[in-house]
């Protein structure tokens, strides 16, 4: 049975348009060539952090981190960024007796942002700055299963991407969702492994509690 849902960060909870706009404005790029830039780079399957590299080469995104937060324009995302179906769908979650979690490749500053979101509505928040390992290594979802109090094959981790989010966590046997929003699962809908490695495939995370609810009474 699944006992916890874990969320990935990045296009699954948070819609993150306006982040990647005010990227391109501290690059002092056109939004409309960074964002064609950065489909691109999806597209052929590289690492996003290579779209950074075309505009500035040298690029060090840490360093440019902490140059946005010095200039008083750090990172940020709110209530306002949240998908819409992201509040209801941890309230049905929650009163089906679901332990909940959100873990993610985030920094420090946007884990205390995420706290400050999420505090009183989930059981677990995670970072990879917080463990020092990051998706698609296996061990940042190693530290998922020792964060959570049940077996990896009772966790379900949702997330967009099939290389960082439902491969590595099928693979330490966890049961995955992949959601189809954002650029990556855009890109990678019709593979191969979105269609053959999530235990479910969801338009939206609303329709969550009712996969589960069916997945667990089929195993009961």
């Amino acid at each position: 049975m699944i006992r916890a849902v874990v969320f990935d960060v990045g296009e699954c909870l948070v819609d993150e348009t306006r982040e990647y706009g005010a990227w391109a404005d501290w690059l002092g790029v056109p939004r409309h060539t960074f964002h064609a830039m950065f489909g691109a780079v999806i597209a052929q399957g590289r690492d996003y952090r290579e779209v950074f590299q075309v505009f500035q080469p040298g690029f060090d995104l840490y360093e440019e981190r902490e140059k946005r937060a010095a200039a008083g324009q750090p990172e940020s995302f709110g209530e306002e960024d949240l998908y819409a179906d992201v509040r209801p769908t941890l309230r049905h979650l929650r009163g089906s007796g679901l332990w909940l979690g959100i873990a993610g490749n985030q920094t420090v500053r946007a884990g205390r942002i995420l706290r400050k979101l999420f505090l009183d509505d989930v059981d677990l928040i995670g970072t990879s700055d917080d463990w020092g390992a990051s998706k698609p290594d296996l061990e940042f979802f190693k530290r998922v299963t020792d964060a959570v109090p049940f077996d990896g094959a009772e966790i379900l981790y949702v997330g967009d991407r099939c290389d960082n989010d439902i491969r590595p966590a099928r693979d330490v046997g966890m049961h995955t969702a992949l959601v189809h929003r954002g650029p990556w699962a855009t890109v990678q809908w019709n593979s191969v492994e979105a269609r053959e490695l999530p235990t479910f495939r969801v338009e939206s995370l609303m329709e969550l509690p009712k996969a589960i609810g069916k997945f667990n009474g089929s195993v009961r």
